[in-house]
């Protein structure tokens, strides 16, 4: 089912990002570390989200948040106590809470704010195959810390018709952050998530992307599925939830394609 890959020598780092919400980030983040981690691959979740959905999407209690990105962010505990172990073998999480959402402005009190998440992980970094951070909907101060955080970019793409255009923002933002914050940064791939095939619009649209952004764009299509959508409320993973499901099998089908091509690049 997977192709092997070397560890690499420190985690490959990876910012779930979408300026626009409800495009299946979260859902991305929490399947596709489900899938990593189910290959022996240490994979660390850093919930980025005021809203804290990656969290509770895992079963995180709010009693169980005690130390989490708002923590570490404005220095108030050691990143190292931060990450909790899930019900998932080999994938832990960093926890947010609703506090995160007044970090923007605390952050502004230290020097070089963008920076303080790609400080603080230094300290972890070396534990884990893979760290994915799942950003807010939005571009803020806690989006660019994941940016110049990160080795690369993960955009899911919710096949609809202003998905281009939002694409567009995000790629700009991109080139921004590279050429001033973080020269590595780079597209690792786009995720069309939510495909309908019964939709002609759904067909168009990754024509479209794929036109556009060629090979950055991964073979693996997301589908719409209601058992994805139910496993959340659950507080599993749908690879836990139903991994027979299509969602579950895409996601799968997901992680595989992302290690062929982190083979390929390690290789390079």
């Amino acid at each position: 089912m997977f192709e092997d890959a070397a560890s690499p020598v420190r985690a490959q780092k990876l910012a779930i990002t979408n300026q626009k919400g409800g495009v299946g980030k979260t859902t991305t983040t929490i399947n596709l570390a489900t899938a990593l981690a189910a290959v022996d691959r240490r994979v660390l979740i850093i919930d980025m989200d005021p809203q804290g959905n990656a969290s509770t999407g895992l079963g995180i209690r709010h009693s169980a948040r005690s130390v989490n990105t708002y923590n570490i962010l404005v220095g108030a505990q050691p990143v190292q106590q931060a990450p909790i172990p899930t019900t998932v073998p080999l994938l832990d999480i960093i926890t947010a809470v609703p506090e995160l959402s007044g970090a923007e402005i605390e952050l502004l009190e230290f020097d070089n704010p963008q920076y303080r998440l790609r400080q603080m992980l230094t300290a972890v970094e070396h534990k884990y195959d893979y760290i994915l951070i799942d950003c807010p909907p939005s571009l803020n101060m806690l989006t660019i810390n994941a940016l110049v955080a990160s080795d690369a970019v993960l955009v899911p793409l919710q096949c609809e018709f202003f998905a281009l255009e939002g694409l567009s923002q995000l790629l700009t933002t991109v080139d921004r952050v590279r050429r001033t914050l973080n020269a590595d940064l780079d597209i690792h791939g786009i995720v069309l998530t939510m495909f309908d095939r019964r939709n002609r619009l759904s067909e168009q649209v990754a024509a479209d992307v794929r036109e556009h952004l060629g090979t950055k764009v991964f073979e693996t299509v997301i589908p719409r599925n209601v058992r994805v959508s139910e496993a959340p409320s659950h507080g599993r993973p749908a690879l836990l939830y139903d991994h027979r499901c299509a969602g579950s099998q895409a996601y799968i089908r997901l992680a595989g394609e992302l290690l062929r091509r982190d083979k390929g690049r390690l290789a390079a």
